[in-house]
């Protein structure tokens, strides 16, 4: 199977999550991965046997590197079938580039890595250990998938992960975290025909949304070299029931997302800080439902980080970075596991992920397999 045969059929095994079964793609990933030598184990947690996660090493000792791709998608939106101007699941090759649900994000990547293990497979010897880890789960969050794997201990501790993602065959070493929050306002409801009897939790809001955004703009001034600033975005509001009567309870649901090196208790403390600061008179608000996901970051100044630099110069011809990656990613798993560098890399945009006529030029494709290839080469074979 050539490498586009590859990618094709990875894209024909649809997985999207939800409803997050991937016991199809992990299996194809598993044979495919025994049928080259490699030792193999697959696993997935009690509370969700079907987030099958596929684990393949070949080689033995140190040093350990780790290739990560997840094999779930995100599912196609009623919204998007219409959009779509090919079938989702046939990974059609159109100008260049094939298309399909899960084309870019993340099967080009696992494509590629699949293809790195295949090349180790046929040297004679291999001066340390490969692992190819194909998890489930990451696009909600990864709490059964890569964070299970590392929590439980399936996954051995690592000399240099790379995560497959979308950073346009750039070196990517940080993506923020995100603080999600809800902020909730209480009142006093009577008819609207004498408004000034109650108390509008809506209009205290309003003061609530105005001090949040006076928040977001403070933000800017903290600036991380690679990913940017912290944000705030207040993405639903929620309140009232009828134009004729004064609400007694409102709610938005808030975005923060963190730069790394920010601490989340902290990032906790000021927003409370916000909402306790207020004068909203005989209204209350409290803030709470506080859900956390990690940001990630690594320095790239080991042997292996250097190394993979300069594949990635030789090969684009290009600055090969480091940048940062806007999106999350299951890095911020792995951070625990890594015992050296770790970096995010992959062709292609994040942009043309998640949307209809999804899809990764093979030139970016063949350029990833071209870089794992040339980088295990200098530093795992003999």
């Amino acid at each position: 199977m050539d490498s586009v045969a590859l990618l094709r059929r990875l894209v024909q095994i649809p997985s999207p999550n939800p409803p997050g079964d991937t016991r199809a793609i992990a299996d194809f990933v598993a044979e495919r991965m025994r049928a080259i030598g490699c030792a193999v184990r697959q696993l997935a947690p009690e509370a969700k046997p079907e987030a099958l996660n596929t684990i393949a090493e070949i080689g033995r000792g140190e040093p350990r590197i780790m290739l990560h791709a997840h094999i779930d998608t995100v599912p196609i939106a009623a919204t998007e079938a219409e959009k779509w101007s090919v079938e989702p699941y046939a990974g059609d090759i159109r100008d260049g580039a094939l298309y399909g649900k899960g084309s870019i994000d993340d099967k080009a990547p696992l494509a590629s890595m699949m293809l790195a293990m295949m090349d180790a497979a046929k040297q004679e010897a291999l001066a340390g250990t490969l692992v190819l880890v194909a998890a489930a789960e990451e696009e909600v969050g990864g709490q059964l998938g890569t964070k299970w794997l590392a929590d439980a201990g399936h996954l051995p501790a690592c000399d240099f992960i790379i995560v497959g993602e979308q950073t346009g065959n750039r070196v990517a070493i940080a993506h923020k975290g995100v603080m999600r929050a809800a902020v909730r306002t209480s009142g006093v409801s009577v008819h609207a025909t004498n408004p000034d009897r109650g108390v509008n939790a809506i209009v205290a809001m309003s003061k609530v949304i105005a001090a949040l955004d006076g928040y977001h703009r403070e933000l800017s001034e903290r600036v991380h070299p690679v990913v940017g600033r912290p944000t705030c975005n207040i993405g639903v509001i929620e309140g009232g029931s009828t134009a004729n009567a004064v609400p007694d309870a409102c709610a938005i649901y808030l975005d923060r997302r963190m730069i790394p090196r920010e601490d989340p208790e902290a990032v906790k403390a000021e927003l409370r800080a916000v909402i306790e600061s207020l004068d909203l008179g005989p209204a209350a608000a409290d803030i709470g439902e506080f859900v956390y996901s990690p940001w990630f970051d690594s320095a790239v100044d080991s042997e292996y980080a250097s190394a993979f630099m300069a594949c990635v110069s030789e090969v684009i011809g290009d600055d090969p970075g480091p940048v940062g990656y806007l999106p999350g990613s299951d890095a911020k798993h792995l951070m625990e596991v890594a015992r050296g560098d770790m970096i995010i890399f992959g062709p292609g945009s994040y942009e043309v992920a998640h949307a209809a006529d999804e899809h990764v030029t093979l030139a970016d494709y063949q350029a990833t397999t071209d870089i794992l290839l040339k980088f295990l080469r200098r530093t795992l074979y003999h």
